[in-house]
């Protein structure tokens, strides 16, 4: 296929998720039924996210128009690992590598194993030779090169396994926010997304915020509410029982609206239901402390307007490798 082809199948997959037909509705119900943490709602939120995006016209050609594309007369076979932190996290991984003119052989998570599938199989259907540029496996052997998304543990595994390969290997990331106390309610309601979406799963949700000192706490704990009917969620509300009686224990001072915690941490990454906080005294010192910091995915505040973490462009790569160039240079 040419590069004009495979835009227009994704052009095709584009009005597929907007239609949103039963079939496609049956396989969501399946896949929040599967993973308790995909509800309806944030596997509604990931789509719409990809939907406009990702798969607009416009943008995927200005996308690929910052590139030397050319349709590799021998495409190698891109073996993909994907997460399975969030809906359809590993789509970017898929859409850099279909465009590039490469095969690939997908290795999906257990914890999100059937959205992805289903929409590759409509793809089929729409045009045969889908077959030949994407397939699935359970085990990944005999690729040209590697992508591949997991833990800091998992990570030791990929690189003892993909590294004689040309590889993408990526680790725990997380992100943070930087506020200097004069955010308005809207920012601070944009803010409590970043941090709450998907459960705060994601590499990009806000695990830490930076706070000046005699910060005023009250104004972001109320940001926090339209997120409180997650202690209605099962799995959330024992996480943050959990951590809650952890703080008790303790002895620790914290905060909270009854559904999400506030602990003073010097930590980048929280647990589920919890943000952790550190003051600074001075932005720039802070800034430059933290640039380039192997696990900071983004920073709200900063990097990015509160309320964007989680809705990253096409060309936003995550651990800020570019993978279309990684891909189109193989």
């Amino acid at each position: 296929m040419k590069l004009q082809n495979r835009i227009e199948i994704l052009i095709k997959l584009k009005e597929y998720l907007i239609a949103n037909p039963e079939e496609w509705q049956l396989v969501k119900k399946t896949a929040s039924i599967h993973n308790g943490w995909f509800t309806l709602e944030f596997i509604d939120l990931s789509i719409n996210n990809i939907i406009e995006r990702y798969l607009g016209e416009k943008d995927l050609v200005n996308w690929v128009n910052g590139y030397q594309i050319m349709d590799p007369t021998k495409p190698k076979n891109i073996g993909i690992v994907m997460a399975g932190n969030i809906p359809m996290v590993g789509f970017h991984d898929f859409l850099s590598v279909f465009v590039s003119g490469h095969y690939q052989t997908i290795k999906l998570s257990e914890k999100d194993n059937q959205l992805l599938k289903h929409l590759v199989q409509k793809m089929y259907e729409w045009n045969s030779k889908m077959k030949q540029y994407v397939q699935f496996a359970i085990l990944l052997k005999g690729c040209d090169a590697y992508i591949a998304t997991g833990s800091n543990n998992s990570a030791r595994y990929f690189e003892q396994y993909f590294s004689k390969y040309p590889s993408i290997i990526r680790k725990n990331r997380t992100s943070i926010a930087i506020l200097d106390g004069s955010e308005t309610k809207d920012k601070l309601e944009k803010l409590s997304d970043d941090i709450h979406v998907f459960f705060g799963l994601g590499c990009r949700n806000v695990t830490k915020i930076y706070i000046p000192e005699q910060y005023d706490f009250l104004p972001l704990l109320q940001s926090f509410y339209q997120y409180k009917y997650f202690s209605d969620h099962h799995k959330y509300k024992n996480n943050y029982d959990y951590n809650l009686s952890i703080q008790l224990m303790n002895n620790r001072y914290y905060m909270t609206n009854e559904s999400t915690l506030l602990v003073e941490n010097d930590s980048f990454f929280s647990p589920i239901s919890q943000l952790n906080y550190s003051f600074y005294v001075n932005k720039d010192t802070l800034v430059e402390k933290l640039k380039d910091h192997q696990e900071i995915q983004c920073i709200v505040g900063l990097d990015i307007p509160f309320g964007m973490a989680q809705q990253p462009g096409l060309g936003d790569y995550a651990d800020g490798i570019d993978t279309l160039n990684f891909l189109i240079k193989l």
